[in-house]
């Protein structure tokens, strides 16, 4: 394809800009970041490693490996999910039937003695695994874990919530989420993935996605509240972080994803938290089947990838709804507030409005 010379050097000037935001204040954002991570772990490990002591089915699986934190999810510079992964799920059943959206259930298999299982005081009558129970038998062992750390000082449960959640030397919140791991198992209310007239993911990537699996957590699930399942406390909300972190391997995806982070971190980090960093991260996705050829993720194109998945962003905060990508059914805005919305859509107007139209804007960004 030929492409005008000034075009293309409009997109090198582009290019340029965002490599230098990138070199000056993603990598800023990374580094900060990476320390408090280091900092927030090392508490964390420690009380979890006095709730082993007390209970040792909850062994902790926060440990470092490539220079990451398993199971560690950086929501805001100061915020952060660290997920517990639990073990011996077998004696359970898996059940994924669309009456719980978002959420499944995990039931003894038939023939099955309760006192196989591994978690016997939390299966429910009808034989269900309870998601709350687990939850709230772990919230009072991580109190009483804070009490003993050796940071009782700077760590403090968070009162006023069933999640399990600390807060460290006043600046930092981590959310502590009981977990089952389901790898090689694909869940039947994400069947209709991938969509089958777009080339994107390849095959293989599809297989190495279905055979990375999902993860069970223990949370309250913002699509059922308001429905009064009895199933509600009992269900586990379906989490596919891990295949979405492979999806968007290859070309300037995680550098595209790095960039919009800063910008939200910046400039999106508004009263109600209308824009998070997994709406970013899911509207990537969506961008990639639009764009499902490789050559379209090379970094020259990077600029015009920003700016699509920011208007879709804002198409999603004025039609207020942001389907999930795996889940489609399931509205990630569903629980925000309409003015809380249409402000971020504003705002997010504006900084838009700044790429487009300054081509130094991102000096100023």
């Amino acid at each position: 394809m030929l492409v005008p010379s000034d075009m293309m050097a409009t997109q090198s000037k582009l290019l340029y800009q965002l490599n230098k935001f990138y070199g000056e204040r993603v990598q800023a954002r990374k580094a900060a970041i990476s320390k408090t991570v280091r900092d927030v772990c090392k508490v964390v490990q420690d009380v979890l490693k006095e709730v082993e002591v007390q209970e040792p089915r909850f062994i902790s699986s926060l440990n470092e490996g490539n220079g990451r934190f398993e199971g560690l999810d950086v929501l805001s510079p100061t915020e952060f999910e660290v997920v517990l992964y639990l073990n011996q799920m077998g004696v359970f059943n898996f059940v994924d039937d669309g009456t719980l959206p978002g959420c499944a259930v995990l039931k003894l298999s038939d023939g099955r003695k309760r006192s196989m299982s591994l978690w016997v005081e939390f299966i429910t009558a009808s034989g269900y695994l309870s998601a709350r129970k687990i939850r709230s038998r772990f919230q009072t062992l991580v109190a009483q874990a804070c009490d003993k750390s050796s940071y009782r000082d700077v760590v403090k449960m968070v009162a006023d919530t069933s999640e399990v959640k600390l807060r460290i030397r006043e600046r930092y919140v981590v959310q502590i989420t009981p977990s089952f791991r389901c790898s090689g198992l694909w869940p039947r209310s994400a069947a209709h993935w991938p969509i089958p007239h777009i080339s994107w993911p390849i095959p293989n990537l599809v297989t190495e996605v279905k055979a990375e699996g999902f993860d069970l957590l223990s949370k309250d699930c913002v699509t059922l509240q308001g429905k009064q399942s009895a199933m509600e406390g009992d269900a586990w909300v379906l989490n596919f972080s891990e295949a979405e972190d492979r999806l968007l391997a290859g070309g300037c995806r995680k550098k595209c994803l790095s960039i919009l982070k800063t910008l939200r971190d910046r400039h999106l980090d508004l009263p109600g938290n209308p824009v998070t960093n997994y709406h970013i991260k899911t509207l990537l996705l969506y961008e990639c089947e639009k764009h499902p050829r490789e050559l379209e993720w090379d970094e020259i194109c990077l600029g015009y990838r920003l700016n699509g998945i920011l208007l879709q962003l804002i198409s999603c905060l004025q039609c207020r709804r942001c389907p999930h990508y795996f889940l489609p059914h399931l509205d990630l805005f569903k629980g925000k507030s309409v003015t809380t919305l249409e402000n971020a859509a504003k705002q997010c107007w504006r900084l838009v409005r700044e790429l487009l139209t300054d081509s130094r804007s991102l000096e100023k960004l």
